[in-house]
């Protein structure tokens, strides 16, 4: 199905812990409809967005399905449990069976997880055209990072999950995080939740000089000194609602990191353009639902 664009129209369907979006779309600029739903149940909210397509369906159609959504979810189509959500720490959602959202449509499924897909849709429309590799973090609820090399996203025996690595300390910083698995992980000690258990408000309400930012900058530090010196990207989009409502977080971010690379290897060349390897995503707050589109369009390459 062309769209007179020059793309097919795509059922996007992102994910997410807290809220998903369905668009449909061929890209950022034809956006066809929007439809945003809260993630509660996964029977209510995987009916609800079922709904949205079986709607689209009946209406102008579409000519595959691209789903990107939180994770852990398995990749693998030849696993029994593929499509399915595994070890989540969203306990609720464990092993949630996302197939059901595509049944019977009878047209290509892409899946991949929500931040890889903001990756691949920053790499096609966003802040990253033109890049080999790239990286896109989100820091909001959770911490994901995708990953795109060779203008594919990377994968093998499951998906990276960079948000639960775990990271050093601050010097005399004991405080146990609050992740579900591991603690004291960088999602544990950077994301929203950690950052409003932490100081006992949200984020959004702290001034740039309150000391819990100095365990989030800390902590993302060392999360992009890792992706850095194991994944070697020529670019780094961090996007999410932590990010997003604290502007003046990627000046200390950029400064952690050269910090912390500390000259070593590719350090000198991310020093020279700073502003340029570590920078917002250029697709904004769309990255997310776009992903969830340029998931779909690679099912038909």
């Amino acid at each position: 199905m062309d769209t007179g664009f020059g793309s097919p129209l795509i059922a996007g369907i992102e994910l997410g812990g807290t809220k998903c979006v369905c668009v449909l779309a061929s890209g950022p600029d034809d956006i066809r409809d929007e439809v945003r739903l809260p993630t509660t149940t996964p029977e209510e909210t995987l009916d609800a967005i079922r709904a949205v397509l079986e709607r689209w369906a009946a209406g102008p159609g579409f000519a595959a399905i691209g789903i990107a959504s939180f994770g852990p979810v398995e990749l693998d189509p030849r696993a029994p449990k593929y499509g399915h959500i595994t070890e989540t720490t969203k306990l609720a959602w464990r092993w949630a069976d996302l197939n059901m959202l595509h049944r019977g449509f009878g047209v290509p499924v892409g899946l991949d997880t929500d931040v890889n897909g903001a990756a691949l849709a920053e790499g096609r429309w966003g802040a990253a055209r033109g890049l080999d590799s790239h990286a896109y973090a989100t820091v909001g609820t959770g911490i994901g990072v995708g990953l795109v090399i060779n203008g594919r996203t990377v994968r093998g025996l499951g998906h990276p999950e960079v948000g639960h690595l775990k990271v050093g300390r601050l010097p005399g910083d004991a405080w146990p995080g609050v992740c579900a698995c591991h603690g004291d992980c960088v999602e544990g000690l950077a994301s929203g939740p950690a950052v409003e258990a932490r100081a006992g408000r949200p984020g959004g309400e702290l001034t740039p000089d309150d000391p819990a930012w100095d365990m989030v900058v800390h902590a993302l530090g060392g999360m992009l000194h890792n992706v850095v010196l194991t994944a070697c990207p020529q670019r780094i989009l961090i996007g999410g609602g932590v990010a997003d409502g604290q502007p003046w977080l990627f000046e200390r971010l950029r400064a952690s990191l050269v910090e912390s690379l500390a000259g070593y290897g590719v350090a000198g060349a991310i020093a020279a353009d700073i502003d340029a390897f570590v920078q917002p995503p250029g697709l904004g707050a769309m990255a997310g639902p776009m992903g969830a589109v340029a998931v779909g369009l690679d099912t038909l390459r």
